[in-house]
C-alpha cells in the first residue's frame, strides 16, 4: 500500500466525516495490485451464485404438422426432430440465468455437450429506449413503450451513467467467462458509445493475452452527410478467446469480380465456351511454370479473411429479414462468426438475443444454442423466428431441433422475497401482502380470513406467491364476501389456474359478488417503480374457442378474445402517424385519434375485430402427457421425506407421479407441447383460425390447452377437456 502516515491520518478523518476520498487516494490503495488498475463508482468483484431451478413454459418440438397434397391427414415427415439436446429460449433477468446456468444442474448438461464454444452477444449500447417494439394493427404502425421491468433494467442499465453500465456488464461478463469452455471464444458487439469501455474490461476479465482482434465491421450504403463530423460508419466486434486452446477456424472473404480483376493486373482470356481464365505466374522464381487459372473458381475460392469485414450491408428498413427490431443485426455477419468459432454439432450462446439472429443462424447451420433476453416481446419474436426456421429446414428435408422455452418462475420471486426477508417464513408472507398491496395502492384490513385490503370501494385478495390463484380459492374468497354482504373485490395474481373462464366470474357475478381478476407484475419486487406508482396491474383477458370431434380427430377454431387493457395498464402507447395524430388504448381497444387542419378530432377504432389483437396462438392437444419434473438438488433438497418436502422454508406438494428418482420432482405443472400454431409474420400478416385435425391414437378423456399471445406479447390460456370417443 503506497500510503504515509499523512496520507492514512487524512484518510481517517475523511471516513469519519462522511466525506469522499479524493481519486489519488483510491488508487494509491491499490498500487501494489497492478501497474493499472480500472476501477469504477460499484465495482464489484464477487459475482452473484445463486443456482435457481428453471421453469419450463412450453416446448417446441417440431413445427406444426401440415397435410400433404395427397388425401387423409397424411403428415409431412421430410425433415426430423434430433434427439438429445433441446435449444433453450430463457426470459428473464441474464444475471439469475447466467448464474443459474453457471451453478446450477443445467452446467452439467452443458458439459456432457463438450461446453460453451462460442459466446456472441449484443449488449445495449445506446442510452435510450432498448426494449421498445412497434407493433402493427391493420395498416397503421404503434410503438409499445419498454414495460416497467424493462424500464427498471434500463434505470439499473444506464441510471448512473457510464458506471452503473460497467457494473451491469462487468458482473455478466464474468459468470460468461465462467461458462465458456477452455477452447471457446466470445465475441462482443458495441458501438462508439462505449466501446473503449467494453475493451479494457474484456482485458480485465479475459486477459490481454487472450485477445484476438477488434473487427471493424464497415457497413457499405447509408450514406449521410454531417456538418460537425465525420459520418459513423462501422460498428467494433471484439473477440476474446477463454485461453489459448481457443482455435479458429479457417474462413475466407468471398471476392468481388470486377474488384479483384483490377487487382490481378493480368489480361483474361476466354476459351471457346466462354470460360474466362488467365495465366498464373506466381512462383516462376522456384521453377513453376505458368499456368492456365479459371477466374470464376479464383473468385470463389476467396481469399483470407482480416480484421475488416466491409463486406455485409446493414439491414435496411424494407429488409426482408427485417422482424421489427431497430439493433437487428444481419444473419450473414452471424454466420461468419459462427462458422469461424464452433463446428457442427457444438454449443453456442447469446444473452441478450434482441430478436433471436443467433439462434436462427445457429439452427440453420446444425449448432446447437442457448439464447435469453429480458424483453418478454423479444422473447416472444425469437420464438416465431425458431418455428419459422424449423419449418424452413423441414421443408428442405434438413434436420431440425427442438427448444424449449423457459423463465425462473416462481422461483425468482421467492429469490427476491428470501432476500427481502432474509428467508423468514412468517416475515415473508406477511412482508410479501403488505408490498403488493402498497404497489396495488391499497389499505391493509384485518379481521378477514381471505381479504387483505380494500381500494377505492373494493376489497382486495393477495394471491400466493408460488402458486396459481385456483378456482377453490375464488369460492372461499366469494363465500366471505357473501357472509359479510360484500359486492366488489379484486384478486391480484402473479398466475391464474388455467380454465378459470369469464363464464365463471359471470356466474359469481349473478350470486352477487363482482370479481376482477388483474396480474401482479414483477415489478412490485422494485422500491423505485412502486413509490413513484409504476406498477401496473392489468386485467386478465380471456379466449374462445369450439372444438370439432370427427372419431378420433380433433379440430379447434378459434372464435373470440376479451381484453380490457386500458392506456394506464400498458403504460403509454402513442406513436405519431401524421402530424396531429396518435395511437392510444382505451377499455380493452385500440383508438387512432387526429386532429384535421380545422382542429376537429376524430377517433377511428383500429381493433374492430378482436382477432385484431392476437399475434399467435398455439395449440396443445393433450396437457397433461408431460409433468414437468425438475431435480431436487436444483432447489438445495436432499430427498423426498414421507412424500412431502419441507426444507429451506419451502413446502412443496407431496402429489408427485410414480416412477420418479429419488433426485426428481414433479412441480404439478406439465409443459406446453406446441403441436399446431399459426402466428403473424411480416411477410405473411395474416392468420388462421382453424386447426387441422389432430388425430388421437386411442379413445379417453383428453386435456387440450389452446394459448393465445396478443399484439402486445402478452400471453392468455385456456384448458379445455374433451372426451374422444
Amino acid at each position: 500500500m503506497n500510503l504515509n502516515e499523512t496520507d492514512k491520518t487524512k484518510i481517517i478523518e475523511l471516513i469519519k466525516a462522511g466525506e469522499k476520498l479524493p481519486k489519488e487516494f483510491i488508487y494509491k490503495l491499490f498500487a501494489d495490485e497492478e501497474d493499472v488498475f480500472l476501477f469504477w463508482n460499484g465495482r464489484k468483484e464477487d459475482v452473484t451464485n445463486v443456482a435457481l431451478p428453471f421453469h419450463s413454459i412450453e416446448h417446441i418440438d417440431e413445427p406444426r404438422k401440415d397435410p400433404s397434397t395427397g388425401s387423409g391427414f397424411l403428415f409431412d415427415l421430410r425433415g426430423r426432430q434430433l434427439k438429445g439436446w433441446t435449444n433453450k429460449l430463457i426470459w428473464g433477468d441474464n444475471k439469475l440465468i447466467l448464474s443459474s446456468l453457471a451453478n446450477g444442474p443445467m452446467r452439467d448438461e452443458i458439459e456432457k455437450e463438450g461446453g460453451l464454444k462460442l459466446i456472441y452477444i449484443d449488449p445495449p449500447f445506446a442510452v435510450g429506449a432498448d426494449f421498445g417494439f412497434n407493433i402493427e394493427i391493420g395498416n397503421e404502425t404503434a410503438e409499445k413503450k419498454q414495460s416497467i421491468i424493462e424500464e427498471i433494467a434500463y434505470r439499473d442499465t444506464w441510471g448512473k451513467g457510464i458506471s452503473s453500465y460497467l457494473t451491469m456488464m462487468y458482473e455478466r461478463l464474468k459468470l460468461m467467462h465462467n461458462l465458456l469452455a477452455e477452447d471457446g471464444n466470445i465475441y462482443v458487439h458495441c458501438d462508439w458509445r462505449v466501446s473503449y469501455y467494453i475493451r479494457l474490461m474484456l482485458d480485465d476479465i479475459f486477459g490481454i493475452d487472450n485477445f484476438r482482434n477488434e473487427i471493424i465491421w464497415f457497413y457499405p450504403g447509408r450514406e449521410r452527410i454531417s456538418e460537425n463530423k465525420f459520418q459513423s460508419k462501422h460498428d467494433t466486434i471484439y473477440y476474446f478467446g477463454k485461453s489459448s486452446k481457443a482455435k479458429l477456424n479457417a474462413v475466407t472473404k468471398k471476392w468481388d469480380k470486377e474488384e479483384r480483376v483490377k487487382m490481378l493486373r493480368r489480361k483474361i482470356h476466354k476459351d471457346e465456351d466462354g470460360k474466362e481464365w488467365f495465366w498464373e505466374t506466381r512462383g516462376q522464381a522456384n521453377g513453376i511454370e505458368p499456368y492456365k487459372k479459371y477466374l470464376d473458381e479464383y473468385v470463389d475460392k476467396g481469399g483470407a479473411l482480416n480484421d475488416v469485414w466491409d463486406d455485409i450491408q446493414f439491414l435496411r428498413g424494407n429488409h426482408p429479414e427485417r422482424v421489427g427490431y431497430e439493433t437487428q443485426k444481419p444473419e450473414e455477419l452471424l454466420e461468419r462468426i459462427i462458422k469461424a468459432s464452433s463446428n457442427e454439432g457444438d454449443l453456442i450462446a447469446d444473452f441478450f438475443c434482441g430478436s433471436g439472429t443467433t439462434a436462427a443462424v445457429a439452427e440453420k447451420l446444425g449448432r446447437k444454442w442457448i439464447t435469453t433476453d429480458l424483453g418478454r416481446f423479444s422473447i416472444h419474436t425469437t420464438r416465431k423466428r425458431l418455428i419459422g426456421v424449423q419449418r424452413e429446414l423441414q421443408t428442405s428435408g434438413k434436420d431440425f431441433r427442438a427448444f424449449e422455452l423457459l423463465n425462473l418462475g416462481k422461483y425468482e420471486r421467492q429469490f427476491f422475497m428470501d432476500d427481502l426477508t432474509n428467508g423468514k417464513r412468517k416475515a415473508k408472507e406477511d412482508l410479501y401482502v403488505d408490498l403488493i398491496l402498497e404497489a396495488y395502492k391499497a389499505k391493509r384490513i384485518e379481521g378477514h380470513s381471505t381479504l387483505h385490503g380494500t381500494k377505492a370501494g373494493r376489497f382486495v385478495n393477495v394471491g400466493p406467491l408460488d402458486v396459481p390463484v385456483t378456482q377453490s380459492r375464488l369460492m372461499d374468497i366469494f363465500e366471505e364476501c357473501r357472509q359479510k354482504l360484500y359486492t366488489q373485490v379484486d384478486v391480484l395474481g402473479f398466475e391464474f389456474e388455467m380454465g378459470l373462464t369469464p363464464q365463471f366470474i359471470q356466474e359469481l357475478k349473478e350470486k352477487g359478488v363482482s370479481v376482477t381478476l388483474k396480474y401482479i407484475p414483477i415489478d412490485v419486487f422494485d422500491k423505485r417503480a412502486v413509490e413513484k406508482g409504476q406498477a401496473k396491474f392489468y386485467d386478465v383477458a380471456y379466449l374462445d374457442c369450439k372444438l370439432t370431434i370427427n372419431h378420433l380427430q380433433l379440430t379447434i377454431s378459434l372464435t373470440d378474445f376479451v381484453t380490457h387493457y386500458t392506456q394506464d395498464d400498458i403504460e403509454e402507447l402513442q406513436q405519431s402517424m401524421r402530424a396531429g395524430s396518435k395511437v392510444v388504448i382505451e377499455d380493452g381497444q385500440i383508438f387512432k385519434i387526429e386532429k384535421d387542419k380545422n382542429g376537429i378530432i376524430n377517433r377511428t377504432l383500429l381493433t374492430e375485430n378482436w382477432f385484431d389483437w392476437i399475434d399467435y396462438w398455439a395449440i396443445d392437444f393433450d396437457y397433461l402427457s408431460k409433468p414437468e419434473i425438475i431435480k431436487l438438488s436444483a432447489l438445495g433438497l436432499n430427498g423426498l421425506k414421507d412424500d412431502m418436502i419441507v426444507e429451506n422454508n419451502q413446502i412443496l406438494a407431496s402429489s408427485n407421479p410414480k416412477n420418479l428418482n429419488s433426485d426428481e420432482y414433479w412441480t404439478g405443472n406439465y409443459i406446453f407441447e406446441n403441436e399446431w400454431q399459426s402466428f403473424r409474420t411480416k411477410k405473411n400478416p395474416t392468420l388462421e383460425f382453424t386447426s387441422i385435425a389432430h388425430e388421437y391414437k386411442k379413445t379417453g378423456k383428453y386435456k387440450v390447452m389452446v394459448k393465445v399471445v396478443d399484439i402486445l406479447g402478452i400471453d392468455t390460456s385456456k384448458i379445455i377437456e374433451v372426451s374422444i370417443k
